[in-house]
């Protein structure tokens, strides 16, 4: 076993020399190459492993592991995220928020993003990511997000950046569902983080304020029903999008060998489901599923493998 494979340099290319030098001799070696760089793992062994290797990728903690571990209730969980090392700071929540910030935000921004690439904007980066996250399970086009960053970038600069973000585990965008990948591809993104955590981490106030506000819960709910499902789906290899026409809209949607699932998530607020019923009017999904008030209870979500789903 190999820690921080990609620090080595070309070291795609010796683990392929060596592995294919075991191979022809008989070695019955097995090898496991680990690193927090999945950016430059992924390069590795897209380049010069191709036929040598099985990728396991480690996601972030989910409800269940949490729960089990820490005794985090399902609110805990949705507002602190799943960060283990952070657990024992909850009770002080400026200090936990602090940590997060410097030990996951910034030191994977800072030594997996920067040391990896070279960076044009790095400012230009941090604000992407910081206002990405604010936005986490909101629909927000790439000229709107760079008209609120007011810098001197362009669209394809923040493309390029939320990509690299994506690789790192921290902030990613869902695309449209549609049955046109044209249309799929040209559609607005929705943003979504990879763990609640860098949601509440990056915005203002406490666990009581936000717990007791129904409009900022509901965020943060869909948010972190959104983190678990492209946590998953990196597992799992299905797809995961939303879909809105007009003022009807559906949280979620997966898709996974032509089997279509529709998700929507409603907080003690919201109760009104149309936007789900037309999506299954007009495109016949294998399932449809409320999460939360008047469906399925969220920690029940939470803990439910998304293969049964399909």
């Amino acid at each position: 076993m190999i820690d921080e494979i990609q620090k080595v340099p070309n070291w795609s290319e010796t683990v392929k020399r060596q592995w294919d030098d075991d191979t022809w001799n008989e070695r019955n070696i097995k090898v496991v190459l680990l690193g927090s760089s999945r950016a430059l793992i992924l390069q590795g062994l897209s380049e010069s492993l191709m036929g040598r290797f099985e990728e396991i990728r480690m996601t972030h903690w989910t409800y269940a592991e949490m729960r089990d571990c820490f005794g985090l209730t399902v609110d805990e969980f949705i507002y602190f995220g799943g960060y283990p090392g952070a657990v024992e700071m909850m009770l002080d929540e400026a200090r936990w928020k602090v940590y997060v910030r410097n030990s996951m935000i910034d030191a994977t921004v800072n030594r997996y993003i920067f040391e990896d690439v070279r960076i044009g904007k790095a400012a230009l980066l941090r604000k992407t990511l910081e206002l990405g996250a604010a936005y986490s399970g909101k629909i927000l086009s790439l000229t709107k997000l760079l008209g609120e960053i007011q810098d001197a970038g362009n669209v394809m600069t923040i493309a390029g950046y939320l990509e690299r973000l994506n690789q790192c585990g921290l902030l990613g965008t869902l695309q449209k569902f549609s049955v046109d990948d044209a249309r799929r591809r040209a559609s607005i993104p929705k943003f979504q983080v990879h763990n609640n955590a860098l949601l509440t981490a990056l915005s203002v106030g406490t666990f009581e304020q936000v717990r007791n506000d129904p409009e900022k819960w509901g965020h943060y709910v869909e948010s972190a029903v959104g983190a678990y499902l492209i946590s998953q789906a990196y597992r799992l290899q299905f797809e995961v999008f939303y879909w809105r026409d007009g003022n009807n809209e559906v949280d979620f949607v997966l898709r996974k060998d032509g089997k279509v699932v529709a998700l929507e998530v409603k907080s003690d607020h919201e109760r009104h489901t149309k936007g789900l019923d037309v999506f299954c009017q007009k495109f016949r999904p294998n399932a449809a599923l409320i999460v939360g008030s008047g469906g399925l209870p969220l920690e029940t979500f939470l803990e439910t493998p998304i293969a049964d789903l399909f």
